[in-house]
Order: structure tokens, then C-alpha cells, then sequence
């Protein structure tokens, strides 16, 4: 199954947010209809980067890459 890891960026809160799903249109209308606890606050959030992953568990891996290096850097690396 295909998974995509996404990094969203909340222009009212000036924040990234990065997760993994199998479904992206699902997911990220969850997170603007606040469907999720921790991006309830950063409404609405924009699709800013999205990366095909083959498996659930390469996806995984680049999301905690992503998470570890920081997503603002990340972003400005790669």
C-alpha cells in the first residue's frame, strides 16, 4: 500500500506540522475540520510538501527523519 508523508505549514500559527497517511485528501481535511487534538489551533492548514513512500514503513522512516532534523530545515535542504 502507498503512503505519503506531508508536511503542513499553519500561516496563523507559523508552524510546520509533518505526518504519514494512506489517504491524503482524508487526513488533511481531518486536521482543518479540527479532527486532530494537536492541530486544532493552527486552522487552517496548508499543504505545503508531500513525499510518495512505498510502504508504511519507509514512510515511517522519512517522518522521523523530517521530525528530527526539524521541519523548517528540512525544507530549506532538500
Amino acid at each position: 500500500m502507498k503512503y505519503v508523508v506531508y508536511i503542513l505549514l499553519s500561516e496563523k500559527l507559523g508552524t510546520y506540522y509533518t505526518g504519514l497517511t494512506n489517504n491524503l485528501v482524508k487526513r488533511i481535511a481531518t486536521h482543518n475540520q479540527g479532527g486532530k487534538k494537536y492541530t486544532t489551533k493552527g486552522i487552517p492548514w496548508k499543504v505545503v510538501k508531500t513525499y510518495d513512500c512505498k510502504d508504511r514503513s519507509e514512510a515511517v522512516r522519512l517522518e522521523q527523519k523530517i521530525k528530527k532534523r526539524g521541519i523548517k530545515r528540512y525544507l530549506e535542504e532538500n
